[in-house]
């Protein structure tokens, strides 16, 4: 299950952060969609809750949540990113089908073993990673030759 946004304002104001008109709205956009959002698709929807809202503000809006851990950030099949709000606890990763961009969400994942190797070798201290695969999904493999 997703944070709300309810909870989220609860995280910026713990964090010192303002609840503006703009954020909310952003904020608003973002945990009612149950797909990832484009900042261009959120600025488009939260722009009709607050006409006032430029594109600056929701891309400083979208970093500032991405700091906080409170949306997930994915990389989509044209090299544009898009948000969806996490999960409280969740930890999750993406296939991402590259012929329509469909995006698959799974949480199992143990990179434990990897991410002792690779400090070890490098000296570099991981706190966490992100996992996108890519590839074609069931319905492409069907109507499309590789």
């Amino acid at each position: 299950m997703k944070l709300n946004q309810k909870q989220v304002t609860v995280i910026l104001r713990q964090q010192g952060y303002r609840l503006t008109t703009q954020r909310r709205a952003i904020l608003k956009t973002i945990a009612r969609s149950r797909s990832h959002l484009s900042p261009a698709e959120i600025y488009k929807r939260a722009k009709q809750k607050d006409p006032k809202i430029g594109l600056v503000t929701v891309y400083r809006t979208l970093e500032l949540l991405s700091h906080l851990g409170v949306i997930c950030e994915m990389n989509t099949r044209s090299n544009a990113r898009s948000y969806l709000i996490r999960g409280p606890e969740e930890h999750h990763h993406h296939l991402i089908c590259t012929d329509c961009g469909t995006v698959v969400h799974f949480t199992c994942c143990d990179l434990s073993r990897l991410e002792k190797r690779l400090s070890r070798e490098t000296g570099f201290e991981v706190k966490g990673h992100l996992l996108e695969l890519s590839g074609r999904c069931p319905s492409c493999q069907k109507t499309a030759p590789a």
